[in-house]
């Protein structure tokens, strides 16, 4: 609400001051957009028509094999890997040509709050380095443990298993990437609500007192991906380093697989701060809900994406439900 100063005689007009939205953490910048339920609808929609027409095989196969096949140099699935040097090249390999798998889609709601940095383009690029290095720091902390306790307890894994998916059955391994999937996708329509303002902002408490935290926590979150990743590469990797037992290896190959992972969209990204960052955030400067629509919307659209693909589209391939919107390439 503004306020104005008090009128004295032969003072000037009164000035009007507004009084600017406060923050409550990275994700939540206290500017909520007016069409709040709208932003809402229109974004689970599109994270639900991405289920719809997102084709695993595609981005797996067509993309994925023949990214890790002309980088390494010879056929990555029907090829061993022979020593430990060449697991550390093909697990970074497998996470760059695993960039655009279904996973990866939720790295883009992490990365739009930092779209509204200021200053010169090489001021913008380094103000864009420090969040990105705090998100590697949560990203690197789950997949250097996941990595270690996979070379720890080895072949009783349940993503170990190489059994043929039986129809109208789920397998450990689908169970697993199930139930991580879905935690993830549930913690980020819940991050996109809180954007919005619709429910409190869950980080507030501890982005107090370290303002960092919240990009810590969508590091971790992307580096979970390797809990639940079902991508025929990285069960590669992670076979070899099961049978490896050593687990300075696995926590070496799981953190260059989730490095190699965002790379590219973080080289992207980078790239746009740069290059139209100043227009952008001069855009962005002049209504800041329109910051908060972005975020609510990335993480919402990625959410739900992720929520409906592995806990409900996955039933429809498994047999299991008779039937879910697949578009015909898909």
């Amino acid at each position: 609400m503004a306020q104005t100063t008090p009128l004295r005689r032969g003072a000037p007009d009164p000035v009007r001051v507004d009084h600017q939205p406060t923050g409550t953490s990275t994700f939540v910048n206290g500017a909520f957009p007016r069409r709040r339920k709208l932003i809402l609808l229109l974004s689970a929609l599109a994270g639900f028509g991405l289920t719809v027409v997102w084709s695993a095989e595609f981005v797996d196969q067509t993309i994925g094999d023949n990214v890790a096949n002309n980088v390494l140099g010879h056929d990555a699935k029907e090829t061993a890997i022979a020593g430990i040097g060449a697991g550390i090249a093909f697990a970074f390999v497998s996470g760059v040509a695993g960039t655009f798998t279904a996973c990866n889609i939720a790295a883009f709601g992490a990365v739009a709050p930092l779209l509204g940095s200021t200053g010169s383009r090489w001021r913008r690029l380094l103000l864009t380095l420090r969040p990105l290095g705090w998100l590697a720091v949560g990203m690197l902390a789950v997949s250097a443990t996941y990595g270690a306790i996979v070379g720890i307890v080895g072949t009783g894994m349940p993503q170990f298993s190489t059994a043929p998916t039986v129809p109208g059955s789920l397998s450990a391994r689908t169970i697993q990437s199930m139930v991580v999937f879905g935690i993830i996708g549930l913690i980020l329509v819940y991050l996109g609500l809180a954007a919005l303002g619709i429910v409190k902002d869950p980080l507030a408490g501890v982005a107090r007192r370290f303002p960092n935290a919240p990009l810590i926590l969508m590091g971790a979150l992307i580096g979970g991906f390797l809990i639940g990743r079902p991508f025929a590469l990285f069960r590669q990797m992670f076979r070899d380093a099961a049978e490896r037992h050593n687990p300075l290896y696995g926590a070496a190959a799981f953190s260059l697989q989730s490095l190699g992972n965002i790379l590219i969209l973080a080289l992207l990204f980078l790239a746009l701060t740069y290059l139209a960052g100043g227009r952008l955030q001069r855009w962005l400067a002049v209504k800041p809900s329109r910051l908060a629509a972005i975020t609510a919307a990335a993480f919402i659209v990625a959410g739900v994406f992720t929520l409906l693909y592995w806990d409900v589209r996955i039933l429809e391939r498994r047999d299991i439900i008779p039937w879910y919107p697949v578009a015909p390439w898909a």
